[in-house]
């Protein structure tokens, strides 16, 4: 992959997000964060961070570096290589609902709040 999917932009956007979910703003005489304003659609009561619905290639490692570094060795049949976090996307992008990919990873598709 180049372009917006290489490595070092998917961490840079994991980075921005990041400090995207620590802001605070002051609205109406109180610090209001993302948990404040967030959908949480698996936990609405009392959010954290985790639990707000944001849309982002990142979501598909559940917002975490170890897992996009992840790569492990993989023999299926005659053909064998090295997987790692590209194969992990192109398996989510085709099966987004998944909760275990079909490479050696073993990583999940679903997202960090949950969902897909």
């Amino acid at each position: 992959f180049s372009g917006v999917l290489a490595r070092d932009v998917l961490l840079a956007l994991l980075e921005l997000q990041e400090e995207l979910a620590g802001t605070v703003a002051r609205a109406q005489g109180r610090n209001v964060t993302l948990r404040d304003v967030c959908y949480a659609p698996l936990n609405p009561t009392a959010p954290g961070v985790g639990d707000c619905a944001v849309s982002s290639v990142t979501q598909y490692f559940q917002n975490n570096r170890s897992r996009l570094a992840l790569s492990a060795w993989q023999q299926d049949g005659k053909v064998q290589g090295t997987v790692d976090w590209h194969d992990h996307l192109i398996y989510c992008v085709n099966s987004p609902l998944s909760f275990k990919d079909i490479t050696a990873l073993e990583l999940s598709c679903m997202a960090e709040y949950g969902g897909p």
